[in-house]
C-alpha cells in the first residue's frame, strides 16, 4: 500500500533546518497571494501553464502537489513566492526550504514529460512594489532525480510507521465498542444519526438536550465511521476550555474500551491551545537570536516529535513536558504534530477563523476530515467576531507618537486620509457603504512600511506600534473581501478639550459566505448543541448546504421533573425596569421560603442584576446572596460556583450569556431553581437596529434574526443549569409577561409544561 504525502509536508518534514524565525513575517494575506500569484502569470507568454498538477512514485511513496508554473518556451518550472519587505532579510532557512520544494516540483516534470533538463526558477513577487526577483538554475534530471530520491528516502522510514499506524488505527476501530454497558435515554439516536452522516458524507445538525452524553455520542461514531469513510482525521472543535476538557475526558475512556484483542485503542489525539497559554517566554520574540527555545527548533524537533507520537494523549501538560524535553517551543510543536494526530480538539477558530491552520493544512494535504462543533449555538456571534476588524484612532494616537522617525510620514498620512473619512459626519454612529480607497491604500502602505521596519530592527517594536500594526493587517485583510455580508461603520468620539476621535469597524453580521467554504472542505460535519433551534436560523447564518441534515433528539427529561412558571404581570421592559424591582425581589423570596435550596437569578445586565440584589439584600437579609462581577478572574468564578453545594441555601445572582448561563454542570440539590428576568434580548442601539435592516432585506425576518432568537437561545441556556440529571427536580421562573406569547413558547423547550 502506497503512502501519500504532498510535496510541501515532504519538504517541511526533511529539509527544514536551524532557527525557528517569525521575523521575516507576517506573510501577505491569502487574497494577497492570489492576486500576486495572478499578476506573474499574466506577465508570462500565452503558452504558460499554472497550477500544474503533478506526482512521482519513490518505493511505496506517492508525492503530489501542484507546481505554481511551468513556461514550455523556456523550459523553466516557477515557485512564486509572495512576500513584503525586504528579501535581503529572508532567513537562509526560508530559503533553503524553497529550493528543496521547487526542485521537487522540477523532478516530477522531467519524469513526467521526458526533460533531460530543466532550468528551476525562484520567482519571489513583492505586493507592495508588484515587482518580481527572480533566482534561476539550470538542473539535469539526474541531478534532480537524486535530489527527490534523498529526500524521499529521509521521509521513507516515517511513512512506513505511519502507514503502519494508520493500519492499526483502523483495525481497532473496527471493532471499537461503546465504552458504556448500555446507551442513554437520546443517545444511540445522536449517535447513529452522526454515524450515518458519515456514511453518507452528508452534515447534520443536532439539536440534543443536556445529560445524555452528547460528547462521547458523538465522538465515538465517528471513530467507528473512520476506517470505512478512510477519514483521515477527527477535528473537535469548541467555544472554551471546559469543552476541549470533556471531549478529551471522552476520548479517554473511549480508548480505554476493551476491543477484542484487548489492545489499548491506538489513536492520537492533540489538544491545541492558544499561543498566549502555551508560550513558555512572553518576553521574547519568536527566533533564534530571542528565544532559546527557537533557537535550532528545526535541528530538535525530529526528536520531539517521535516522542510525542508514542503519546497516549498529548493534552496541553503532556505537550509541554515532552518539548521542553526537548527544548522546543510548545505551541509549534503543537502544530507540527497536527500532520501526524488522528483526533484533534481545539478551539473554534483553528477551522473556521480568517486563516485558519486546520483548514489550510486540510487543503494542502487534501485530507479527509470530519468535524465536530460543541455548542454550535456560539459559532455565529464567534464566526462574527472572527470576520470583523476594528481600528481605534485613540491607539492609533499612541502608535504614531512612539512611531520612528522613518515611520512619521506614511503615519501622518493615515492620520490625514483616517479624519477625511469622517469629516463630514454629523452623528456620534454611521453605516458607509464602501470604505475610501486612499484611506486602504495609506493603511496598507503603513503595514509594508512597518514591515520594513520590523524586519531591520526587531527589537525596536513598542507594545503601542505592534498592537496597531496587528490591528492594520487585520483591518486591511478583511477590507479585501468587504461586501454585503458585513457593515463598515464609524463611531466618534469626543474627548477632553473638543478632540474627535473615531473608532473603524468592519463589522460582519453573516458568517455564512466565509463558513460555506469551510463546510464544504470537510467530508462531514455536525453541529450539536442544547439549543440549536431554530433550524432555519443558524442554517442560514452559518451557510450550512440545503441538504443539511436535522435531528431534535428526543430528551430524557420529563415536565413533571421542572415546575416552569411565567411571571405574566412583570414587564423587564427598559422603560418598566424600576418598577419590576420590587416584585422580582419578592417572587425570589417567596420561592425560597416555600422550597429552600440554592438558585440563580439571571439578569440582563449587571446594572439591572446590581439593583435587584441590592433591594433584596436590604429587603431579605437572612437569605444568603453572592453575585457575579465585572471582569472575574478565575479563581474567584471558582469562588462563586463553590458556594452550590449539595444541601447549600442561597440565591446566587448572574448576569444572562455570561459565565455563568451555560456550560456549567450542578446536578443534584447543588441547584433546585433559576429565575430569568428578561427575554434576552440584545439591546436595542444603532448597531443592532442596522442589522435587524440588513437581516430583514436578507431573509424577511430582521427583529427575528437579530433580537428574538439569539435572546431565547440565552434564556434556554440559562435555565438548562436546573435539570442535568433524569432524578433531578427543580423550578423555573420566567420572569417577563412576553413569555406568554405564542412566538416566545415556540422557542422553549418542548417538554417543558408551562404554567
Amino acid at each position: 500500500m502506497s503512502y501519500v504525502v504532498a510535496v510541501r509536508t515532504l519538504c517541511e518534514f526533511t529539509a527544514k533546518m536551524g532557527d525557528l524565525d517569525l521575523r521575516f513575517t507576517p506573510a501577505p494575506t491569502a487574497q494577497q497571494g492570489i492576486a500576486g500569484h495572478g499578476t506573474v502569470v499574466t506577465r508570462r507568454g500565452k503558452n504558460y501553464e499554472s497550477e500544474v498538477t503533478l506526482s512521482g512514485l519513490y518505493k511505496q511513496l506517492k508525492v503530489r502537489g501542484r507546481a505554481d508554473g511551468y513556461d514550455p518556451g523556456f523550459n523553466r518550472v516557477e515557485e512564486i513566492k509572495t512576500f513584503r519587505g525586504d528579501l535581503n532579510a529572508m532567513p537562509e532557512n526560508h530559503r533553503h526550504l524553497h529550493w528543496a520544494q521547487v526542485k521537487i516540483y522540477a523532478w516530477l516534470l522531467c519524469q513526467t514529460r521526458g526533460l533531460k533538463e530543466i532550468n528551476v526558477a525562484l520567482v519571489y513577487f513583492d505586493i507592495g512594489s508588484q515587482k518580481e526577483t527572480m533566482l534561476s538554475e539550470k538542473f539535469s534530471a539526474e541531478d534532480l532525480e537524486v535530489h527527490f530520491d534523498e529526500l524521499c528516502e529521509c521521509f521513507i522510514a516515517w511513512a512506513t510507521q505511519e502507514s503502519e499506524h494508520r493500519s492499526a488505527r483502523d483495525s481497532a476501530l473496527t471493532s471499537l465498542t461503546f465504552p458504556h454497558a448500555d446507551f442513554r435515554p437520546g443517545q444511540r439516536h445522536l449517535a447513529e444519526s452522526v454515524y450515518k452522516s458519515a456514511l453518507s458524507g452528508r452534515h447534520l445538525m443536532a439539536q440534543a438536550p443536556t445529560g445524555i452524553g452528547k460528547t462521547v455520542a458523538t465522538i465515538f461514531p465517528l471513530l467507528k465511521a473512520s476506517p470505512v469513510q478512510k477519514i483521515d482525521k477527527i477535528f473537535f472543535l469548541a467555544a472554551k476550555t471546559p469543552g476541549r476538557r470533556l471531549a478529551l475526558e471522552s476520548i479517554n475512556l473511549i480508548r480505554k474500551a476493551k476491543i477484542e484483542d484487548a489492545r489499548i485503542l491506538p489513536l492520537r489525539v492533540l489538544e491545541l491551545v492558544a499561543r498566549d497559554k502555551a508560550c513558555e517566554h512572553p518576553d521574547k520574540a519568536c527566533h533564534g537570536e530571542s528565544c532559546p527555545l527557537a533557537k535550532g527548533f528545526y535541528d530538535r524537533v525530529a526528536a520531539a516529535r517521535q516522542t510525542a507520537i508514542d503519546a497516549a494523549t498529548l493534552d496541553q501538560p503532556s505537550l509541554r513536558n515532552i518539548a521542553l524535553e526537548h527544548q522546543v517551543c510548545p505551541y509549534y510543536l503543537s502544530q507540527e504534530l497536527v500532520r501526524w494526530s488522528d483526533v484533534v480538539v481545539g478551539d473554534y477558530n483553528y477551522y473556521f477563523d480568517v486563516s485558519a491552520m486546520l483548514h489550510s493544512l486540510t487543503v494542502e494535504n487534501e485530507w479527509r476530515v470530519s468535524v465536530l462543533v460543541d455548542e454550535a449555538h456560539n459559532l455565529v456571534e464567534r464566526a462574527r467576531k472572527m470576520y470583523s476588524a476594528e481600528l481605534d484612532q485613540t491607539r492609533f494616537s499612541f502608535a504614531r507618537k512612539s512611531a520612528p522617525k522613518c515611520l512619521k510620514t506614511i503615519f501622518d498620512r493615515v492620520n490625514r486620509q483616517w479624519n477625511d473619512l469622517y469629516r463630514n459626519q454629523d452623528s456620534n454612529y454611521q453605516v458607509y457603504h464602501a470604505i475610501a480607497d486612499k484611506f486602504l491604500f495609506a493603511l496598507q502602505q503603513a503595514g509594508t512600511e512597518i514591515t520594513d521596519f520590523m524586519t531591520e530592527e526587531p527589537g525596536s517594536m513598542n507594545e503601542d506600534l505592534q498592537r496597531f500594526y496587528f490591528d492594520a493587517m487585520q483591518f486591511s485583510k478583511l477590507a479585501e473581501v468587504f461586501g454585503e455580508h458585513s457593515m463598515f461603520d464609524i463611531t466618534r468620539d469626543v474627548r477632553i478639550g473638543g478632540r474627535t476621535h473615531s473608532i473603524l469597524c468592519i463589522r460582519n453580521i453573516l458568517p455564512a459566505p466565509f463558513l460555506k467554504q469551510r463546510f464544504e472542505m470537510a467530508h462531514s460535519v455536525t453541529l450539536f448543541s442544547a439549543t440549536l433551534g431554530p433550524r432555519h436560523f443558524y442554517a442560514d447564518m452559518l451557510g450550512l448546504p440545503n441538504d443539511v441534515a436535522w435531528i431534535d433528539v428526543e430528551s430524557p427529561f420529563h415536565s413533571r421533573q421542572l415546575s416552569v412558571r411565567v411571571a405574566k404581570k412583570i414587564s423587564t421592559r427598559f422603560q418598566h425596569r424600576a418598577h419590576s424591582l420590587s416584585p422580582i425581589a419578592n417572587l425570589i423570596a417567596e420561592q425560597y421560603r416555600n422550597e429552600p435550596g440554592n438558585y440563580m437569578a439571571f439578569f440582563s445586565s449587571f446594572d439591572y442584576l446590581n439593583q435587584v440584589s441590592q433591594l433584596f439584600a436590604e429587603r431579605f437579609s437572612e437569605i444568603p446572596i453572592w453575585q457575579q462581577s465585572r471582569g472575574m478572574a478565575e479563581k474567584e468564578k471558582n469562588v462563586f460556583l463553590e458556594r452550590f453545594v449539595g444541601g447549600g441555601k442561597g440565591v446566587g445572582f448572574a448576569v444572562l450569556g455570561g459565565a455563568f448561563a451555560e456550560g456549567i454542570d450542578l446536578p443534584g440539590d447543588r441547584l433546585i431553581g433559576a429565575f430569568v428576568a428578561t427575554l434576552g434580548l440584545p439591546q436595542v442601539n444603532p448597531v443592532n437596529e442596522e442589522m435587524r435592516q440588513r437581516m430583514d432585506i436578507i431573509f424577511g425576518k430582521g427583529y427575528d434574526y437579530t433580537y428574538l432568537y439569539p435572546g431565547l437561545q440565552k434564556v434556554v441556556q440559562a435555565a438548562g443549569r436546573v435539570i442535568r440529571t433524569q432524578e433531578d427536580r427543580g423550578f423555573i421562573h420566567l420572569i417577563d409577561d412576553r413569555f406568554s406569547r405564542p412566538d416566545v413558547r415556540e422557542l422553549l423547550p418542548t417538554w417543558w409544561s408551562v404554567e
